[in-house]
């Protein structure tokens, strides 16, 4: 593994979990995790249960007896990381989104796909469709019980930004996280709603914000941060406090359509006060609808429009049976699950494809595409950032 904070810690949990729960035809052992810092890198292997502590990726890629590379690092080091792995005969298992650019995803789904070719596998880490209940919708879009999609409505809301004397770190510069609220949550609902309609966007139309523009230094800053300006000139900032800018967005907002027709509206943003981590998307169809709350992550919305009107309407649905997906290995019907049993899941289907030397999914062309939305949506942005004011009734 490559990365041990957020998401290293969320993936370390994953593999040292999985072989606990499922039965698995291989058996994965956590030979070493990575990090710059000698020190943490070492803390976090001890920590999480890796046999060892490297501190240059390169040292990962160029080791016989490691054979699946798990990125968890910011954006700008995905693609040297991953087409190298491939290169070097490695399976492959990155973390969203897929690169920070079109141009470094399509070489990192090229390489995927040659590397294929010599039995390497390559997938993303959207581990949102491994909820339980979010398969389910799934599941029950692909038998039909929907009918025809009409509406996708997806919205991810967070508000750790509010606070404008937050620092500015790496998820605010772009040339690191490549973009803000678009890439790190629109990238999770587009993919979701690709993954659960069944088919890729078609079109976007889109708005994006930086309400904070400038915020203060980190403690330690790094090098290349933006612009350093002096006290005073951040918005928010105290007397003496050194600011930088922010590089990105801090929201964004933007419909779409299918080519089936159905359409699409999304809202990622940080912004959004109150809200901790405000998943939530629904589906119309002309058969039904199914609604899902990541904050209620056990349960699954469905409206059935064929039942009379008399007792029809939406009910709740608790995804703790033992069929429902990934749910046979766990507890007993009503136990919940929570979020980091996602990566539990995401383990146990990347390790399955790997012995079965199927291709995964999301794939990297899957990923591909969520980064050409993401930057579909950029460009539109840009072009819808001159507003033209609304004319009001003449006077008189």
């Amino acid at each position: 593994m490559v990365g041990y904070a957020f998401m290293g810690a969320a993936h370390s949990q994953g593999w040292r979990t999985v072989g606990r729960v499922f039965d698995l035809p291989l058996r994965p052992v956590r030979a070493a995790i990575c990090g710059r810092d000698p020190d943490a890198v070492r803390a976090a292997a001890d920590r999480q249960g890796w046999a060892a502590a490297e501190t240059d990726w390169r040292a990962l890629v160029d080791r016989d007896d490691i054979d699946l590379v798990d990125i968890c690092t910011p954006g700008d080091s995905h693609a040297e990381i991953a087409i190298a792995a491939l290169a070097a005969g490695k399976h492959v298992l990155c973390e969203k989104p897929l690169a920070n650019t079109v141009e470094e995803a399509e070489a990192m789904a090229h390489a995927a796909e040659e590397a294929y070719a010599r039995g390497q596998l390559a997938m993303v880490g959207f581990n949102y469709r491994r909820v339980p209940a979010v398969a389910l919708a799934r599941r029950m879009m692909a038998e039909g019980r929907l009918g025809a999609l009409r509406h996708v409505r997806m919205t991810y809301l967070q508000d750790w930004l509010v606070n404008p004397e937050f620092p500015l770190t790496w998820r605010l510069r772009k040339e690191a996280a490549g973009s803000g609220a678009l890439g790190d949550l629109g990238a999770h609902i587009i993919d979701l709603a690709q993954y659960l309609a069944g088919e890729p966007l078609f079109g976007v139309s889109a708005l994006t914000e930086t309400f904070v523009r400038q915020r203060p230094l980190p403690s330690a800053p790094t090098s290349g941060l933006a612009t350093v300006t002096a006290a005073g000139t951040g918005a928010g900032t105290g007397t003496g406090t050194r600011t930088g800018q922010v590089t990105v967005d801090d929201a964004a907002v933007f419909t779409g359509r299918f080519p089936s027709g159905a359409l699409a509206s999304f809202e990622a943003t940080r912004y959004a006060t109150g809200r901790k981590n405000a998943l939530r998307l629904e589906l119309n169809g002309e058969r039904g609808s199914v609604a899902f709350d990541l904050e209620r992550l056990n349960e699954l919305s469905y409206h059935d429009a064929t039942e009379a009107g008399t007792h029809a309407g939406f009910r709740r649905i608790l995804v703790t049976e033992p069929d429902h997906p990934y749910l046979e290995a766990w507890w007993p019907p009503g136990h919940g699950l929570g979020y980091e049993h996602t990566f539990v899941h995401q383990a146990r289907d990347l390790v399955h494809a790997i012995a079965e030397g199927r291709r995964p999914e999301p794939s990297f062309a899957d990923g591909l595409q969520v980064q050409r939305v993401l930057a579909a949506v950029e460009e539109s942005a840009a072009k819808n950032s001159v507003y033209t004011p609304i004319a009001g009734p003449a006077a008189g």
